[in-house]
């Protein structure tokens, strides 16, 4: 083979892959995502369908926004906000707890509520939450009650996946 034949054959073999890799990749680029394999119970909901519910009640209709979705991998100390319904505050306090992937509790901590709190329909609220000193992997933030009357069968929360890094 002369020089000028190996020169066209690399070319054409190049062309090949160049067409190979650009069907791969725009083939897959239309896959969906799927959801991390910690992710248990999905269900429909605003904030999107890696939500769970908690305590057994389908709560997550009740979290209609919240700044960290589903699936976020978080560190360091983090500002949130979101908007929940359901009668979740007592005296202006939400509980905000970060969840082991076993749902066992990391960390807890607490938002104030941001609109009137007082009310069964939507509440704003915010906080910062502290991810630093936790072990890596897939957690959970909790969004739970303040349950003022300290019976379980009251208790309700969101569970919203996440992956600490």
């Amino acid at each position: 083979m002369n020089t000028q034949t190996k020169q066209r054959l690399l070319i054409i073999l190049i062309l090949a892959v160049v067409v190979i890799v650009s069907l791969y990749v725009w083939k897959n680029s239309n896959k969906t995502v799927k959801s991390p394999s910690f992710i248990e119970e999905p269900v429909s909901s605003v904030v999107g369908p890696a939500v769970l519910t908690g305590a057994g009640v389908d709560t997550a209709k009740d979290l209609s926004a919240f700044s960290i979705m589903p699936g976020t991998k978080v560190h360091g100390i983090l500002s949130y906000r979101g908007t929940i319904s359901g009668g979740y505050f007592f005296e202006g306090n939400i509980l905000i707890n970060i969840l082991d992937a076993n749902k066992k509790v990391l960390k807890n901590s607490n938002a104030v509520a941001k609109t009137e709190w007082m009310t069964s329909g939507p509440v704003d609220f915010e906080g910062n939450i502290d991810f630093t000193n936790i072990a890596k992997g897939p957690a959970y933030i909790e969004i739970h009650n303040d349950n003022a009357s300290g019976l379980p069968e009251k208790d309700k929360s969101v569970l919203i996946p996440i992956i600490i890094y």
